[in-house]
């Protein structure tokens, strides 16, 4: 048997396949945990395929709580679903039951991250939007003292509700005055979480002290990819990370054929944006040398179309992998480790060992 479920807000629908392929019950349950606990209860233990989306953690949870095989699928992947031309929720929930029956991998499945994780992982979103929004209402008080002829003086989004009443026209107080006072309460609710991030979550995820020892990696960042990726072991290879991530070109490749695509962006936008902001970092006039600067540098100076976007983008994909090889061993980060390594090589090629002097010709 394999059962479909697709899941809505309200009502979710679900398909019931025979062993023979054969549609044994169809059905609509409302979506609380007590309704799907109720009809699951009643079911022997079978395999159920759902598509992610926002119930989709919860719901994969309970399921698996009754004793069921839950398969989660990537609906990105499924285009049999996402680009059907009759798409109805019967429809989708008996397709859900057909490709879980023939063929699990046919879904892509993924897993979720836990309940704990994901708890963690929601207090670092709710920051996030935070900042989009005190970024939002910093770039409308610029812009309307722009438009009557001001400009305000540069600060950093943490003072601005500070010095930009100082500088505003006269005539402008009164109105964007109760939002610069927004903006403050915004960037105090901001601080709040960057204590709580920096204290208690961390010593939570005692993993993020490696992490943070290449410089452009903060506790947000740190922690961001610790609950993320949640097990390390879950890649073979540190290197399957940058995919995993969508920080990976699309590849459409014909014969001779081989245009130059945009990344994937597949997995965790967040995490994704913040490796792209250390890369900026690490890029920057701040940033130390490293082999990944090295790296992004070289790309940035071959001089092809967008070179310094792709260099930022290759930066955070090493970085990934970096960050989960740091992880994983648990080494001392050397910035130029590699740089250094070739340098050995050369001098041995040239005649030279470590710690020796050049032989005489």
């Amino acid at each position: 048997m394999a059962i479909g479920l697709d899941l809505g807000d309200e009502h979710s629908q679900v398909c019931v396949l025979d062993v023979d392929g054969e549609v044994l019950e169809e059905g609509r349950v409302r979506t609380t945990s007590e309704d799907l606990k109720r009809w699951f209860g009643r079911v022997e233990r079978t395999r159920v395929a759902l598509e992610v989306g926002t119930h989709s953690p919860w719901v994969s949870r309970l399921l698996d709580e009754c004793g069921h095989e839950v398969i989660v699928a990537n609906a990105r992947m499924v285009r049999l679903i996402s680009e059907s031309g009759k798409k109805t929720d019967k429809v989708d929930a008996e397709t859900l039951a057909r490709l879980a029956r023939f063929d699990p991998k046919l879904l892509h499945p993924i897993r979720h991250r836990t309940a704990e994780a994901q708890r963690c992982l929601g207090a670092l979103r709710a920051r996030d939007a935070l900042v989009r929004t005190r970024t939002l209402l910093v770039n409308h008080v610029r812009g309307a003292v722009k438009s009557y002829g001001g400009r305000l003086k540069g600060s950093s989004a943490g003072s601005f509700h500070k010095k930009a009443v100082e500088d505003m026209p006269e005539h402008l107080r009164h109105i964007l005055l109760p939002v610069v006072e927004c903006i403050g309460e915004v960037t105090k609710r901001i601080r709040e979480y960057d204590k709580a991030i920096e204290g208690p979550l961390c010593e939570k995820l005692p993993e993020t002290g490696a992490l943070r020892q290449v410089k452009g990696v903060g506790p947000l960042t740190a922690a961001a990819f610790v609950l993320v990726i949640q097990d390390p072991q879950r890649f073979e290879r540190s290197r399957d990370v940058g995919p995993f991530l969508g920080l990976t070109p699309r590849s459409d490749k014909s014969a001779q054929y081989a245009p130059e695509l945009r990344i994937t962006k597949a997995g965790d936008g967040f995490l994704r944006r913040l490796l792209v902001g250390s890369a900026h970092y690490i890029l920057g006039p701040f940033g130390e040398d490293s082999d990944l600067r090295r790296h992004g540098i070289a790309i940035a100076q071959q001089g092809r179309k967008n070179a310094k976007k792709r260099a930022v983008v290759a930066v955070a994909r090493k970085l990934a992998v970096l960050l989960h090889r740091l992880w994983v061993t648990g080494e001392v980060y050397e910035p130029l480790r590699n740089t250094k390594r070739k340098e050995k090589g050369e001098r041995r090629r040239g005649g030279t060992t470590v710690g020796s002097t050049p032989k005489e010709s």
